[in-house]
């Protein structure tokens, strides 16, 4: 009875071993399943991260790609800008050299006949002082003379020939005058600061578009211009602002052009005034035509803008006029303007300029 209790004991001891070694293999089994959890936890947080990572480094790399392209298109914008204003610039230096050369190879013949008019005057006075003298001491001439005197005239030619001399010597003035204005308007040799006669400048860019305020098949009763107002000597660029007013104008005449074909009985007028207000040089342009929309003159300054028909303006006046007040002059331009009120284009700059 003894024997069989202690093989009982025996097997249970062992039952009891094997059971314990069970447990040790199943609770190592479940450590390395734990670690491997943890190990597989930790891959997937690894591989979470750098995608997380690496999508980030995609979204920078699409936000520095999006800012590279808006730069280079601002500089490519930028450079066509430059491009055209430096055409513009070299257009108008090249009408300046153009008027320049004008002005000179007509200033010399034209010198030449103003100053041969006083003579010629001179010798037909001479001429008919002589013939008065005939005259008077031979008051009856042979057939053949008197024949000759009825037949040019003589008295006719004496009274007319004053007034001839006269008429010649006032087309030889304004001739003169005119190549004074063209000279003044080209400033080929004044690029540089200096002091200078404003209402000059604007005489002579009138001069030069003179023949758009007369009447015409878009202008059937011209432009009058009204000029009010005077300004004294201020430093400047003569030649740039010369530019300004050509292109503030040449903007006035196409829009009262617009305007009369919307308005036939429309008066077309452009008022011209200057006056000195606070050491200030203040130079207003103003039309009557058909005005400018608030939205367009948000925009009126910058490059390329135009509300002209295609092939007839670059969009370039007015923002290369913008740059000569603004950064050349440290001046101000604006435009004021209401739908069908006309437009009004200021110019204020100082009548002397910060030495830098």
């Amino acid at each position: 009875m003894e024997h069989r209790d202690s093989i009982s004991d025996f097997e249970n001891e062992n039952k009891i071993k094997q059971l314990e070694k069970s447990v040790r293999i199943l609770q190592k089994k479940l450590e390395r399943s734990e670690a491997d959890r943890k190990a597989l936890e930790e891959a997937s947080e690894i591989r979470e991260l750098l995608f997380t990572n690496v999508i980030r480094e995609l979204e920078e790399s699409q936000a520095t790609l999006e800012k590279r392209g808006k730069e280079l298109e601002t500089a490519l914008k930028n450079l066509k800008a430059l491009q055209m204003k430096l055409i513009e610039s070299e257009k108008m230096s090249a009408l300046g050299v153009l008027v320049a050369g004008i002005a000179h190879e007509i200033n010399n013949p034209v010198n030449f006949i103003y100053g041969n008019l006083y003579h010629a005057s001179n010798y037909f006075e001479s001429i008919l002082k002589l013939i008065n003298l005939y005259q008077y001491y031979y008051p009856k001439p042979v057939a053949a003379i008197q024949k000759e005197i009825e037949s040019i005239e003589l008295e006719f030619i004496k009274q007319d020939s004053l007034k001839l001399f006269d008429s010649m010597n006032m087309g030889a003035e304004r001739i003169l005058e005119i190549v004074k204005s063209l000279r003044t308007f080209s400033r080929v040799d004044e690029s540089d600061l200096k002091t200078a006669n404003i209402n000059l400048g604007i005489d002579s860019t009138l001069l030069i578009i003179n023949n758009r305020f007369k009447p015409s098949t878009k202008l059937p009763q011209g432009i009058q211009v009204i000029r009010n107002g005077t300004l004294p000597a201020i430093e400047c660029y003569p030649g740039q602002l010369n530019q300004v007013f050509l292109n503030i104008l040449v903007n006035a005449i196409d829009a009262l052009e617009d305007a009369v074909i919307k308005n036939p009985q429309l008066l077309p007028t452009i008022t011209i005034t200057t006056e000195l207000v606070n050491e200030q040089a203040v130079i207003s342009i103003a039309d009557n035509g058909l005005g400018i929309s608030e939205k367009a003159q948000s925009q009126l300054f910058t490059p390329f803008f135009t509300t002209k028909d295609i092939g007839k303006g670059t969009g370039l006046g007015l923002s290369i006029s913008y740059q000569i007040i603004v950064e050349l002059h440290a001046g101000i331009l604006e435009c004021h303007s209401q739908p069908g009120n006309g437009a009004e284009f200021v110019i204020i700059i100082p009548i002397k300029q910060a030495k830098c």
